[in-house]
């Protein structure tokens, strides 16, 4: 198990990632940031745990819907997504568990 440190709108983290992931895990380090930022650009949300949770949300509907598409099936399962939410609950640990 290796870390990573990670940018997510302007704050720094220290993310655990399995050895030979770091590319997947800055990758979606990335589009988390993605979201986020875009959530706080349009202006009605301060609160980065808000922000957080309308991401994660938006994220989760999005791979549900490519996991409903036979041609595009989602690379991950509930049990990822578990996961990614736990890595989220440690990397807000400062801010507040999202679950």
């Amino acid at each position: 198990m290796s870390q990573i440190e990670a940018q997510i709108m302007g704050h720094g983290y220290a993310l655990g990632c399995p050895d030979g992931a770091e590319e997947r895990l800055h990758q979606a380090v990335g589009a988390v940031d993605l979201a986020m930022c875009k959530i706080r650009d349009a202006g009605k949300i301060k609160a980065r745990e808000r922000i957080a949770v309308l991401a994660a949300i938006n994220i989760a509907f999005d791979l549900h819907e490519t996991a409903k598409d036979p041609q595009n099936p989602s690379p991950m399962n509930s049990t990822d997504i578990a996961q990614l939410i736990s890595r989220l609950d440690d990397a807000l640990a400062d801010d507040g568990k999202l679950l």
